[in-house]
């Protein structure tokens, strides 16, 4: 299994973290966890496109998290895709394709009727609606749905990808979540999110009511490495920072109080081989501790 970080970041825009998603390969597949801005050129970035994805997964329907899956749609059609898109989400996923592509439907209509392209399959979706527990089988690979602690938000999952020799997890959105622990316990590594609390400052527009709101259904960078300890993770990846800019050295030192093993402070692009525990990023390799 590799893991590929294409968006690290949060709302907030910025050239160097893109919005929330994140590339599975096994094998041959590849999973999209999420659909954040910049995912298609991110995706080329990372060697792929999206005509080669096999599934979608979305965590939920923040709209950090699926702002780019109409652009994915339409982009993996231009790349000629030969296949539906398939799209695994919570409850509301398919309502929500349907009006999306009702308010393109006639601009994809004088697109089709004028250039003629020789398919529109990849314009076609196929959806399922997760509840908790396993949600794909593929060979050896299951693909475990979690229902994560994202309130008020109604659905909001994680998902934990395993086959007879490693386990990867991630988290999307949720505070502090024990049912999420326990489904990963023992994987070769955890990509959670970090919400940086110190770093974020009331200011206008964001009162700190806001703040504390926002920070309730999120994990703290306080609180990630508990996580990574009580899952007994290999390797804990940090991921989708809220705030995107923020003091590396200070988040490191805050995650390293309650957990031991490595600690990755993602980056966009970033690829984390399960089978190596090798880790390449814009800096080059590193290969992690084998413990």
């Amino acid at each position: 299994m590799r893991i590929t970080l294409l968006g690290t970041g949060c709302p907030q825009v910025s050239t160097d973290r893109y919005g929330p998603a994140s590339l599975l390969r096994w094998g041959e597949r590849q999973f999209l966890i999420d659909c954040g801005s910049g995912v298609t050129q991110r995706l080329l970035g990372a060697g792929t496109a999206g005509k080669q994805i096999d599934a979608v997964l979305l965590t939920h329907l923040h709209s950090d998290h699926i702002i780019d899956l109409f652009q994915l749609i339409i982009s993996s059609w231009h790349q000629s895709r030969d296949r539906p898109q398939r799209i695994y989400g919570p409850p509301g996923t398919r309502q929500y394709l349907k009006g999306l592509m009702a308010l393109w439907k006639p601009e994809l209509d004088q697109r089709i009727a004028h250039e003629k392209r020789p398919s529109t399959t990849a314009l076609e979706l196929d959806i399922t609606e997760v509840e908790p527990g396993t949600i794909i089988r593929d060979g050896d690979l299951s693909v475990i749905a979690v229902a994560v602690r994202h309130q008020p938000v109604k659905a909001a999952f994680g998902y934990v990808f395993t086959d007879d020799r490693h386990k990867v997890a991630f988290s999307g959105d949720t505070a502090f979540c024990p049912e999420l622990i326990q489904v990963a316990k023992d994987a070769d590594a955890i990509v959670h999110e970090c919400f940086i609390h110190r770093e974020m400052l009331a200011l206008p527009g964001r009162s700190p009511e806001t703040l504390t709101n926002v920070a309730s259904y999120h994990t703290l960078s306080t609180e990630v490495g508990k996580v990574a300890t009580q899952a007994h993770a290999r390797c804990l990846i940090l991921n989708h920072f809220v705030p995107v800019v923020f003091d590396h050295a200070a988040l490191l030192a805050e995650v390293r109080a309650d957990y031991a093993g490595p600690v990755l402070v993602g980056e966009d692009l970033m690829t984390f081989n399960a089978a190596t525990r090798t880790v390449s990023h814009a800096g080059g390799v590193i290969a992690l501790p084998l413990g």
